[in-house]
This record gives structure tokens, sequence and C-alpha cells, in this order.
């Protein structure tokens, strides 16, 4: 899948950060990159930017702190493109902030936005994503993982930032274990990763962190499991940076993955 001539690829929170890289390189082998991203100018800009290196762009606006606009940026990409063969799922919000924020639904917004929105947008474009197979799916993860608390899933008791950006990220590993169960024959795989450690982003800045490590790191991170023919193949797995690893136990409990796509199924209301 190296080359992307004629091929369709939608990256989540593309306007900045790794996310930008992933996009412009993307555009550079010849993709079709559909950006998303909150930022109207920042999207722009970076389709004229891969459109300027020859590539071709589209910016689709949407607030994934909101489930309905989730919905509605997944019927943007059905009408920008009958062929979706790349879906990453980038967006996600840091640990900056000591009070509990929620998204436009009530959830926490920590596990609304790294999560749940990714969850709900990979349902609705999975009947696409599969009419175009092969094709991937790849969701960016993170090595700060921690258990999910069941009894407390929206940490209104004792709430963390930490702990919250944590919790979702573990999510995200459990569901990637649990679609590639549902997809296998398919032609369609899905893997997570962390990329790389505090790289120079917007995110860890505002968490008051020096970062470690850079941005293209990352990006050639994510690009590896999105077009790679050393992963075809390969599915439900869990990357650091570029070798695969083992991610948090709760990952691998069946239970707990079965008790989180109930809660999953329950708050987006989709169908599976």
């Amino acid at each position: 899948m190296t080359n992307g001539k004629g091929r369709t690829a939608l990256v989540t929170g593309a306007t900045d950060g790794v996310g930008r890289v992933v996009a412009a390189a993307l555009g550079k082998d010849g993709w079709r990159v559909l950006v998303h991203g909150r930022d109207k100018a920042r999207g722009e800009s970076l389709v004229k930017a891969i459109e300027h290196a020859g590539g071709k762009a589209t910016f689709l606006p949407a607030d994934l702190a909101s489930l309905a606009e989730v919905r509605r940026l997944a019927g943007e990409v059905r009408k920008a493109t009958d062929r979706l063969e790349l879906l990453i799922n980038n967006a996600g919000i840091g640990t900056a902030g000591a009070e509990r924020q929620t998204s436009a639904e009530g959830h926490e917004l920590r596990f609304a936005v790294n999560y749940l929105a990714g969850f709900l947008l990979t349902y609705e474009l999975l009947p696409l994503i599969k009419a175009s197979a092969p094709a991937r799916i790849v969701n960016v993860s993170s090595a700060g993982q921690q258990a999910i608390e069941f009894s407390d899933v929206m940490l209104t008791r004792q709430y963390s930032g930490i702990a919250a950006y944590c919790q979702s990220k573990l999510a995200q590993i459990l569901f990637t274990v649990d679609l590639a169960h549902e997809l296998k024959g398919s032609g369609v795989i899905v893997n997570a990763l962390h990329p790389s450690t505090y790289m120079n982003t917007t995110m860890v800045r505002r968490a008051g962190v020096s970062p470690m490590s850079k941005v293209e790191t990352g990006a050639e991170a994510i690009l590896q499991l999105a077009v790679s023919p050393k992963i075809e193949g390969k599915s439900g797995l869990y990357f650091n940076v570029m070798n695969e690893a083992r991610a948090n136990p709760q990952a691998y409990d069946a239970e707990a993955r079965r008790k989180l796509r109930a809660l999953s199924l329950e708050l987006t209301g989709v169908k599976a």
C-alpha cells in the first residue's frame, strides 16, 4: 500500500502536530487526503501545501467533542469519496487541565474525544472501508495507559487529567483488539500504537512537558502501520513506536473488552 495513487485516506486531527506531518506525507505519496481538524485556516493551509506538492486533499471540519459532529463528519466523508482505504484516528486531547470537562453529550471530555469519537467514526465508515479492502485502520494511542475503572468510567468521583487521558488511550487499544476479531477475513486490518514519547506538539507543550522526540519520528511510526508492506495480514496489535509491544494487561482481558464495547454501543447508539 506504499503508493497511494487512486487511494483515499482520512486523517483526524490532521491540522497540527504529528497528524499534519502524516497527512502531508500521504499526499506526497499519491494518496487523496481527507484532512480533518477544527481550525479552518490551518486546514486550508495544509490542503494548499499538499496540492502545491502535487497531491490532492480536501478539508473536512468537525469538533469531535460532539457525537453529532462525528456523524456529520462521516456523512461528509461519504459525500466526498466512494472509497476509503485508510482511516487514521489521530485526533486527541492531552493531559493538561485540572478541571473535569464534558463533551456535548455530557461525557468526560478525554474519553469522548480520544476514544468515543474514533469508535463512532470507525463504525460509521466501516461499510465504506470494508468495500475498499484491502484497507487499514490505525488508532493513535499512547504508552500512557491506565486500566479502565468500569464503576466510574467518566471519573465523576475523583478526577485527574492524566488518569482521564491514560484511560481513554487504553480504551483505544481494547477497541483495536476487539475490532480486529470482528474484521477477520474482511481484508481490513486495524492496529494501534504509541507513536513517540512527548513529541514537540501543542498537546505536549500545553501539558507543561519538555518535548523529548520529534513529530517526524511519530509520523514514521504511524505511516508504518498505515502503509508498510511489513504490516500486511497483521491486525489487533499494539506497537511502541516501530516495534510490536504489549499494552496494559486489560487490553487482553475479554471481559473488560466486552464491558467497554457494551458501554460504547450504548453511549454512541452504534448498531453493531
